[in-house]
């Protein structure tokens, strides 16, 4: 790789399918080089994928076949600036119709345990407005929300 940074995630022998959905349904998104273990190790046998280097959006990932000894958590997410609802829409539904599952206020996860915000733009702006009553209910409809309903956040913003 060439990042001087890279993201490393753990995955129990699928790191090269979760490199490979990524590349699919995020766009800037793509799988590089996959490196096979040269020799056993405690969660492969020689010849496996031990390694996928891969970016998503843009940011350089190292996917690590490590087994099963850690697990992804929710104190790691990727955080994900929509456009519009049918951007959004699209990335919540590959991400949970693909063995993931739904969680609050825009979060999902992926079928790996990889924590995803679907969040958009427009929700980012209205929980920054100036106007703090403003702010205030748009934030208190996205604490009801599973996937972010656009509409429903500038209609709260509004008032």
């Amino acid at each position: 790789m060439t990042s001087k940074n890279t993201i490393c995630l753990w995955y129990d022998g699928t790191a090269l399918d979760a490199a490979k959905f990524y590349a699919a349904t995020f766009p800037d998104s793509a799988v590089g080089a996959v490196h096979r273990a040269p020799g056993d190790y405690p969660s492969g046998k020689e010849g496996d994928v031990l390694t996928v280097e891969f970016t998503v959006m843009g940011i350089p990932c190292l996917g690590l076949n490590g087994g099963s000894a850690f697990k992804h958590n929710e104190a790691f997410s990727f955080q994900v600036a929509t456009e519009d609802q049918a951007e959004t829409d699209r990335l919540w539904n590959a991400i949970v119709r693909n063995g993931g599952q739904e969680s609050a206020c825009g979060w999902c996860k992926d079928k790996w345990g990889l924590s995803w915000q679907i969040t958009p733009r427009v929700l980012s702006e209205a929980i920054a407005d100036p106007d703090r009553a403003a702010a205030k209910r748009a934030f208190e409809a996205m604490m009801q929300m599973g996937k972010i309903d656009v509409a429903a956040i500038e209609a709260a913003r509004r008032g």
